[in-house]
Order: structure tokens, then sequence, then C-alpha cells
């Protein structure tokens, strides 16, 4: 599906960036990279609200990078599930229906324990004194917690979505990181709209615990526990749900 935004510039669609000229693939590449991550945040921390119509030209002249990368990120995130094309041309936020909240944890869930099993498997499995991963999970919580005690929602965010990313890259398993990656986006969001009760935070402890300890059977139970809390607590934070 093409995707078009904004009128072009030049023939083949792009502007002089900041040093001008063409940019190499490798370059616009990271270029890009650095302008999905961008609009991504904006997303997260709706600095971009639902519902709001993103211009490719805006974009580019805030990021202050040529309207390819964006072009090329805008793009992306349209598969990521956080923007959706306009009928005509152009993208805007995609808002969160009940639907689309009930489709996110339908998919999650087993994921996220497969891979706090697997987690506590690998974990189970190393040599001692080799704990992998183990550590990052560690600072993640308490990232979490220094920033739940100084009320910063966002870094909040952040470290709770980190915590589970960890989890996945501690799994070892590519495939599922890939998977996984696909729901980051759309995950970071979810999280910064709803509440995080002390409840929940506390439960992510228990998940570190397990997974330290190798236990990979409570580890999956803890971590199953976790993402249906999560979403009663997201389908009553969004749609009033007793």
């Amino acid at each position: 599906m093409a995707y078009v935004a904004g009128s072009s510039a030049g023939r083949d669609g792009t502007r002089p960036g900041p040093r001008g000229g063409d940019v190499p693939p490798a370059e616009r590449t990271s270029l890009s990279a650095r302008a999905r991550d961008a609009v991504r945040q904006r997303i997260v921390d709706r600095r971009y609200p639902q519902g709001a119509r993103l211009v490719e030209r805006e974009v580019a002249e805030e990021l202050r990078m040529s309207r390819v990368p964006v072009r090329e990120a805008l793009r992306a995130l349209v598969g990521e599930g956080l923007l959706e094309l306009l009928p005509h041309s152009g993208v805007r936020v995609r808002r969160l229906e009940r639907a689309d909240v009930e489709h996110l944890y339908e998919v999650w869930e087993p994921l996220a324990v497969q891979a706090s099993r697997l987690a506590a498997r690998r974990v189970a499995r190393a040599a001692p004194g080799e704990l992998p991963g183990t550590a990052a999970l560690r600072s993640s919580l308490d990232r979490a917690e220094q920033a739940a005690r100084a009320d910063e929602g966002a870094r909040e965010v952040a470290a709770h979505t980190a915590f589970h990313e960890d989890i996945v890259a501690l799994s070892g398993n590519p495939m599922l990181a890939r998977t996984m990656e696909q729901l980051s986006g759309q995950l970071q969001l979810l999280f910064g709209m709803r509440e995080e009760p002390e409840h929940m935070r506390a439960q992510h402890a228990v998940i570190f615990r397990y997974i330290a300890a190798g236990d990979e059977e409570s580890a999956a139970a803890s971590t199953l526990l976790h993402v249906r809390d999560s979403r009663t607590v997201a389908l009553r934070s969004l749609f009033d749900d007793a």
C-alpha cells in the first residue's frame, strides 16, 4: 500500500536535508529509525494526541529532517498500528477503541507469559553467577520505583515497558522478540493512558523474583495474573468498566 502525505518537492519527492544533497541509503535508514523513534515518543507521551492528523512536511520541519526518512517513519508506524492512513492522503494518530485494547491483550497475554517462562528457563540453565539479563530487569524495576516516588508518569511508563522488553530479550527467542516489537508502541501508548496501581508495580517485583530464581512455571503464572490485572485496569480507566 502506497503512502503519500503532503506535496512532494523535486522530481523524486525529496528536499535537501540539513546536510544537503542526496543521502546515502545507510544514513537514510538511520535517519528513518530516528524519525520513527521521535514520532513514536510524541504519540506515546500524547504530544501528538489520538486522532491528530500528521502532515509529513510539518513533522519533517519539527524534527529538522528531510521528508524522505520522515515518510518512511510514518509508513513504519502505520505498520505498528500507532498511525492509520486517511482515506485520501496523509495519516493520523490512531484512536484506541475498546475492541483494539481487547485485541491487544488477547495477543500480548500468551506472548508475555511465554517470554517469562523462557526467561526463567534460561536462568535455570545458566551456570552459577551467569544469570543473563537479570541485572537489566532489576535496573528497570529500580527506575520504575524511582519514577513512581517522583510522580514522573512518563518515566515510569518507559521503565515498565523496558521491564517487559527485558524479559523478552532474556527469553533468547528472536522470533518472539520480533513479534513483541510489533506490539511495543501500542503497549507503551496503552500504559501511558491508564493508571498504574501500586499492586501492579508490586507484581513486577514478583515476576522478577521468579525469573531470577529460574522458576519458569511460577514466572509464567505471575505474569498471567499481571497481564489480566493490567487488562482490567485498562478497560476500567479508559472505558469506565465497573
